[in-house]
């Protein structure tokens, strides 16, 4: 990771957080390493951000800043040289009956109402509380960057995904997906494919896809596009052997 002394911005600042639990690997703590103040990052700094490795949640712009680990690597995608695999060819095949409805940021009860599902889907020890509107609008209805919410329905209207994704200089990042866990056929898959597709329509070079964890098999999935770079030592690069 490069220092953030290097930043165009000197008035920017960096200050890290007190241990967490790590959400990807048990029993391991975790730190981040946080930018502030979040009114000075407009599009152009975010975008320098995210390609030196930090990533937006809400209006928290961060990056892992953990004392004895450093499993969390940040992954971009070349949207010019994706080749899609067997499998997802036939994955794109499968939903392309979807049709794509971009929007700015707004509430809508139907959204909600998949998100809830997500949750309880795949955080199912999570529980329902009052709580959720709110963490719902401050993690993916807040942002000062340029930011669009993308609405997936299949051929009889019913509403299958909800994508969140920043517009950068340089590309797109995919803040969040969810989708109706009922449904078969990879949905989370074929999201990418899609924004993979806009950055190929729009001339951006990167889908930036977070962070990648080799020891998480919920991040198995973001190796599967190719060809793809890590960002280690403040540089980014090619697996020597794509994973």
């Amino acid at each position: 990771m490069s220092d953030p002394k290097d930043l165009p911005v000197k008035t920017l600042q960096f200050y890290t957080t007190a241990e967490y639990p790590c959400s990807y690997l048990p029993e391991r703590a975790a730190r981040s390493q946080v930018a502030a103040p979040t009114h000075l990052i407009d599009g152009e700094l975010y975008g320098q951000l995210v390609r030196d490795g930090f990533r937006r949640s809400g209006l928290f712009t961060y990056r892992p800043h953990c004392d004895r680990c450093h499993a969390c690597l940040p992954i971009r995608v070349s949207a010019e040289q994706f080749t899609p695999s067997r499998s997802q060819r036939r994955i794109w095949k499968r939903q392309e009956a979807l049709s794509a409805r971009i929007t700015g940021l707004r509430w809508d009860d139907e959204h909600f109402q998949l998100y809830q599902r997500y949750q309880l889907s795949r955080h199912p020890g999570a529980g329902m509380d009052d709580d959720m509107q709110t963490q719902y609008r401050q993690f993916l209805l807040t942002s000062r960057v340029d930011t669009r919410l993308v609405e997936f329905r299949n051929g009889q209207g019913t509403l299958q995904i909800v994508s969140v994704m920043d517009i950068l200089p340089d590309g797109l990042s995919a803040v969040y997906t969810f989708f109706d866990p009922a449904v078969q056929g990879s949905l989370g898959t074929w999201a990418v494919l899609w924004q993979l597709e806009q950055c190929r329509q729009a001339r951006l070079p990167w889908l930036y896809l977070g962070y990648w964890i080799e020891e998480s098999r919920k991040m198995t999935y973001k190796s599967a596009f190719r060809p793809y770079q890590l960002l280690q030592d403040g540089q980014w690069a090619e697996p020597s052997a794509q994973q």
